[in-house]
């Protein structure tokens, strides 16, 4: 044998699929039963019933896939909902949070505008006080001495 010959590299794939499995047994069964020394009719028999059993066992196969995709797929659904739910929550505590806080900035606003409304009028009254005894006074200072003796 020489050493710089080798044969290509075989791959071997794993897959998990039940149907191509079940084709194959039905295959192999039917070559095996027509190379079987029976008798045309037992053979024909025989081939009913393995195909029948492998129909069978495909539909078992087939039933038992859609259940669990079935049963994935609830779960995978049931996720989703729940953290839809979890999201709506959130958003719904989110909006509560921020209509309080504009409820109390609006209570916040209005209180610090009555209060300037106040110290505004307050400042109007003791101004208009203050003009008003200053024109008095003025006044006072410009009117002659009225000589309060009878003439």
């Amino acid at each position: 044998m020489r050493d710089d010959y080798r044969d290509p590299p075989i791959i071997i794939e794993k897959h998990n699929d039940i149907g191509t499995l079940l084709v194959g047994l039905l295959i192999g069964a039917g070559v095996a039963l027509l190379f079987a020394p029976k008798s045309g009719k037992e053979t024909r028999r025989a081939i009913r019933r393995t195909a029948r059993e492998a129909g069978d066992a495909v539909r078992t196969g087939v039933d038992e896939m859609t259940e669990k995709v079935g049963e994935t797929l609830d779960s995978a659904r049931e996720r989703v909902e729940e953290q839809i739910a979890s999201a709506r929550s959130a958003i719904s505590a989110k909006k509560e949070q921020v209509s309080r806080a504009m409820d109390a900035g609006r209570e916040a606003a209005q209180q610090a505008r009555d209060d300037l409304e106040r110290r505004l009028a307050e400042t109007k009254a003791a101004y208009n006080a203050g003009a008003d005894v200053a024109r008095s006074a003025r006044a006072r200072r410009r009117a002659p001495d009225v000589d309060d003796s009878p003439v």
